[in-house]
């Protein structure tokens, strides 16, 4: 069941949204059926969010690639990702920064933090390895990061997270409770940060330290 065809299928229909072919080829190369649970798994190549358990959703494919153009990935570069879920958006970062690079991603649902690496290597990606930790901190031990990806909304952007960012990085996050956001977050060289909003988006909330302090219902992406 490799599902080729309609991998295929998938990528061509992201195309409408401006993706650079970096990233169709990243999304062409990853089996996302790998990364979805079995009871999904003929819907793996819809485009739109799944429920993995837990109150966790995997993105919406086109999502995924929204988030890694913005972030503009090159081989060979450190990531954080906070919010691993089911791997899957970690797997197409992999993907486009290749053996060089390295993906390092955070999750605090440990039932999610085994499920993740097994999918990954179930994939055959060796160059990301997930923490069972608090996203909302980041994960100090590694920085500073080249790019930072975060797929749960936060109530504003954490602290912790643009220290960790390298000068000349940059991030992607959502922001917001009901009404949320997508964010590009530049640090310049010189150390001043630089803060785009792209669109409305739906997240589950980042919950932490830095993020919400409470569960709430989980969201779905539109």
């Amino acid at each position: 069941m490799e599902f080729s065809k309609e991998r295929a299928e998938l990528v061509a229909r992201l195309k409408v949204h401006g993706i650079s072919e970096k990233v169709l080829r990243a999304m062409l190369n990853v089996p996302r059926h790998l990364f979805v649970p079995s009871v999904h798994m003929s819907s793996a190549y819809v485009d739109s969010p799944l429920n993995i358990g837990y109150g966790q959703t995997i993105s919406a494919p086109h999502m995924v690639a929204i988030m890694c153009d913005l972030l503009d990935l090159q081989e060979g570069h450190k990531v954080l990702e906070v919010g691993a879920g089911s791997g899957y958006n970690a797997a197409v970062m992999a993907e486009i920064i290749g053996n060089t690079g390295i993906v390092y991603s955070t999750e605090r649902i440990p039932e999610l933090v085994r499920s993740s690496k097994n999918n990954l290597k179930a994939a055959g990606y060796r160059n990301v390895e997930v923490f069972l930790s608090d996203g909302s901190i980041g994960l100090p031990e590694h920085a500073p990061y080249d790019r930072i990806c975060v797929t749960a909304s936060a109530p504003s952007i954490p602290e912790p997270l643009v220290q960790q960012l390298r000068s000349g990085g940059r991030m992607v996050i959502p922001v917001g409770e009901m009404f949320q956001s997508l964010f590009l977050v530049t640090k310049e060289n010189d150390g001043t940060v630089v803060t785009k909003e792209w669109g409305g988006v739906v997240f589950v909330p980042l919950i932490g330290k830095h993020g919400f302090h409470f569960e709430q219902k989980p969201y779905r992406h539109h």
